[in-house]
Order: C-alpha cells, then structure tokens, then sequence
C-alpha cells in the first residue's frame, strides 16, 4: 500500500535563506494561513521550507521583532494576537507618526510626486477588483501611503512606519475586504490625494488623520463583534 508523499515547499536558495523564511512566513500570517495564537514549530518550518533550524530560528526572531509572532516560555514561537484595544493602538500610532511625515512632505511635493501617488493608486483599485490579488493589497496600500510620504526625506522614520505597516497588514487587509463593496479605499485614497496637491498641510493632515482612525475604529468595532460570536 502506498503512502502518501507530504506536500513540500519549493527549495529556497541558499544565499538568503533566513531573509526568504522571514518572507514566506510573513506571507503565511498576513494572508490567515497561519492564524492568531497559532504554534510555529522551527523541526516542521525547516522541513517544510527544505532548509536546516538555524535560518529558521533567525527567521523567529526576526518575525519577534517585528510582532507578527510572539515567544512564550514552554511553548515557543506562536502568531501574535491582538486584543480590539491594542489593533485600534497600532492605527494610532500610525496616524501620530504618518501625519507628521505627511506634514514634512508637503511642502516638498511637485508635481511628479502627485503623478507617482495616482499611478500607484489605479494600480492598487485595479488589485481590489480582483479577490485573486487580496494578498497584495496591504502593499499597495503602503506604496501609495510612503508615496506620499517620500519627499519629506525621513528614511529612519519610514523605515519605522514600513515596519508598522507590515504589522497592521493582517488587519489593514481585513478592514478593505468589508469595505472594498462600498468603493471606501478609492475614494478615501483619492479624497486624500485631492487633498494633498492643495500643498495645505492643514487639510492633508486632518484627511490622513481621519482616513486612519476611521479605518482602526472599524476593525476594533468589527474584530470585538467576531470573536463575541466566535469565542
């Protein structure tokens, strides 16, 4: 009687092994494959990935730092899980850090910037038709948002929000399948466009600060509704 072969991964090459771990894995989480609370097994990632523990152990910690997984004593590494409050914190903070750099950049901006931000974003309502690209949308969402943020010439900065981005991406990704019916992400995307080439840093900063407390306020409300009926 045969038995069944497990499903492999394909090889990764050798010359970023750890740098190609962190990627597939990040993938994994944001895209829900692996789920909030779920056990990362480093003997099971390795065989998986066809690769030995030590990339896969740097990999862990890596995911660590950024908190897409947690360390728990006794249990390892397992995908991190945010409670309501704390998703509606990561928003915050991203609204604190990305309204100061719109306020740095807009006073640099030409017209080649704008031009730049809108190609990206017929680009990214483009990926929302379509539910095969649903992966893709937090990136786009970022390139359009670092778009905007690019002249204000803070890469210590944008390095941080890039970091606080991927973190929101699960919940970033959740917040535009709800919302994506009701043509919400175009037009607020656009509304803040429109905003942003009236060079008023005034108007640009309140239309960001809105757009992401707005989207933060949602997933808080509509995660908290979840897991009441899905205790």
């Amino acid at each position: 009687m045969e038995t069944a072969t497990p499903k492999q991964s394909a090889p990764i090459p050798r010359q970023s092994l750890s740098a190609a771990v962190v990627e597939r894995l990040t993938e994994k989480i944001l895209s829900g494959e692996l789920r909030e609370g779920e056990q990362l097994r480093q003997d099971a990632i390795a065989a998986e990935f066809q690769t030995s523990r030590i990339p896969v152990r740097e990999a862990l910690s890596h995911l660590a730092a950024e908190g897409l997984i947690t360390i728990v004593p006794n249990r390892g590494a397992i995908v991190s899980a945010l409670s309501p409050d704390e998703i509606m914190q990561l928003f915050e903070t991203r609204a604190v850090l990305e309204c100061y750099m719109l306020r740095c950049a807009i006073a640099n901006m030409k017209e080649e910037d704008f031009q730049h931000a809108a190609e990206i974003l017929r680009l990214y309502e483009q990926s929302l038709e379509n539910d095969s690209d649903v992966k893709s949308w937090g990136r786009w969402n970022w390139s359009f948002h670092s778009a905007l943020y690019e002249p204000a010439n803070r890469p210590v900065m944008m390095s941080l929000l890039k970091k606080l981005n991927i973190n929101c991406d699960r919940y970033t990704r959740l917040h535009l399948v709800f919302t994506r019916n009701l043509h919400r992400a175009g037009q607020a995307h656009r509304e803040l466009l429109d905003v942003c080439r009236t060079k008023d840093p005034e108007l640009a900063v309140a239309a960001l600060w809105k757009h992401i407390t707005d989207a933060g306020e949602y997933l808080k409300e509509f995660i908290r509704r979840h897991r009441e009926q899905h205790p």
